[in-house]
């Protein structure tokens, strides 16, 4: 096989700048600290309250379809209810999880 000579392309190819990969690896880190530490907790934050707002909705929707208007008591009493079932799903949903 033969060897690059000094000069060569080859040679160049070797002993050429880190530089550029050096600032790539930091741009690379750079970014990857915003995603975990700013847009992640960002975006699971509007997640949660995304959540909240369709629970609310679908709440809104099954008590008004059997004739509970929000701010009455029996409207209270279906969101109580939808959230217990909620809830009961979750439990279930966890022990399925861990095979129980």
């Amino acid at each position: 096989m033969s060897e690059a000579s000094p000069g060569s392309p080859a040679a160049e190819v070797r002993t050429g700048s880190m530089l550029p990969y050096a600032a790539f690896v930091v741009l690379l880190l750079a970014f990857g600290l915003y995603a975990i530490f700013v847009a992640g907790p960002a975006s699971r934050a509007l997640a949660k309250e995304q959540l909240a707002r369709t629970v609310a909705e679908e709440t809104n929707a099954v008590c008004a379809k059997f004739g509970m208007k929000a701010g009455t008591s029996q409207f209270t009493d279906c969101a109580d209810a939808l959230a217990m079932v909620r809830q009961k799903q979750i439990d279930r949903d966890r022990a399925a999880e861990q095979g129980l």
